[in-house]
């Protein structure tokens, strides 16, 4: 069977290695899938993902001249949709909490509207930030320093 870029395939993973996984498609031909095309997320171990005796949905990305065929496991299956992440209510008073898209303002606020908000937002997120770092280090200049000063 003549293999051809593009096509989608499923075949059983026969062997998994640091690097990626080699799986054996129909008419006893083998390819591999690199790590790097197995998941849409980072894959730092690969036995995390797959196993050994595996059958998997591949799509075909490269046959060399030399009969290496190279697999691709994410390209096969379209990723899932995301669900929506909940919103927060309200925002923790972390730094990098700001709520990008808010739920209150529409559409047609002006990029100046949007800039005003996340001004006073960020503001108030640095005096914050000011407060506590000198509630914790007991403030600046509370204490006169003994010493070199003027009489």
């Amino acid at each position: 069977m003549q293999l051809e870029v593009g096509t989608v395939l499923e075949g059983k993973i026969t062997g998994i290695t640091k690097f990626g996984a080699f799986v054996e498609l129909p008419d006893k031909q083998t390819g591999m899938v690199h790590i790097s095309e197995v998941a849409f997320t980072f894959v730092k171990e690969i036995r995390d993902f797959l196993t050994e005796g595996q059958t998997v949905k591949v799509k075909v990305l490269s046959v060399g001249e030399d009969g290496k065929i190279s697999l691709s496991i994410k390209k096969a299956n379209p990723p899932a949709p995301r669900a929506a992440a909940p919103r927060r209510a309200a925002s923790s008073g972390r730094p990098g909490d700001f709520e990008w898209q808010s739920s209150s303002s529409s559409q047609s606020d002006s990029f100046e509207d949007m800039m005003s908000r996340f001004k006073a937002v960020s503001d108030e997120k640095i005096f914050d930030l000011k407060r506590s770092m000198d509630n914790k280090h007991g403030g600046f200049g509370r204490k006169p320093r003994g010493g070199n000063g003027p009489q």
